[in-house]
């Protein structure tokens, strides 16, 4: 039986291709995704997920024994090129000065709320935040960390929102099952480098309890006068 690294498509080794289509992808690719790009872009030996699985873990080997600075992780739900951690310390510069992905306090705040509560509307973050937050929705849309889930089967009929596969990617998730969880918060922000942090993300906890409001009442029901501003303001 051949091996994958023995596999070769129009002349050229499955790794190379494998190693093309990571390279040049902007976010990460499953097994079936890989094997998706290449059977429609050539006609290709049958391939099974362990082909691409195999190719890939010789990828990495060979990217760990040149002592590259960067390897191939599973992230996401997929696969795709990763620094090494070892080499974070240089690159906060880019980390906190990228404009397109950087998140506000605000941001983070509501986003927690759509990560421990999904699917859950907007109704409902605003009563956990006390602020509108039909602005920050809308920054998270943009930037692809949340999405609609669909309508509230209830009154009004309100928007559900859900994380998404690029918001497990920004954080370095495999899966919501790997959202720390509270008593793992409480640990995490023992750390002195999160002490500034600390405060918020307890009281964001504290608010993360199961709402009876939106039980009883309309979620759609307007917001009254003496809620806070909104984060636009």
């Amino acid at each position: 039986m051949i091996h994958p690294r023995e596999i070769e498509i129009s002349g050229l080794p499955l790794g190379a291709i494998v190693e093309a289509i990571l390279f040049a992808a902007d976010r990460p690719l499953s097994a079936d995704d890989i094997i998706q790009v290449i059977t429609e872009a050539e006609l290709a030996p049958l391939l099974e997920q362990e082909d691409i699985e195999s190719v890939i873990r010789d990828l990495k080997e060979q990217l760990e024994e040149q002592g590259r600075a960067f390897t191939i992780q599973y992230t996401g739900g997929g696969y795709c090129f990763a620094t090494q951690p070892i080499y974070h310390g240089w690159l906060e510069y880019f980390q906190h000065h990228n404009t397109k992905r950087k998140v506000s306090q605000s941001a983070i705040e509501t986003l927690a709320i759509v990560a421990y509560r999904q699917p859950v509307t907007k109704p409902e973050i605003d009563h956990i935040r006390g602020v509108d937050s039909s602005y920050i929705l809308r920054q998270l849309l943009e930037k692809q960390l949340i999405e609609v889930a669909g309508r509230f089967e209830g009154p009004g009929r309100a928007l559900l929102y859900r994380t998404t596969p690029v918001f497990l990617q920004h954080f370095g998730l495999n899966s919501l099952d790997e959202l720390p969880r509270p008593r793992e918060i409480e640990e995490i922000l023992k750390d002195d480098d999160m002490a500034e942090h600390r405060q918020l993300m307890l009281e964001l906890k504290s608010e993360l309890k199961p709402l009876p409001f939106f039980e009883e009442q309309d979620p759609e029901r307007p917001k009254t006068p003496d809620n806070r501003n909104s984060d636009e303001q």
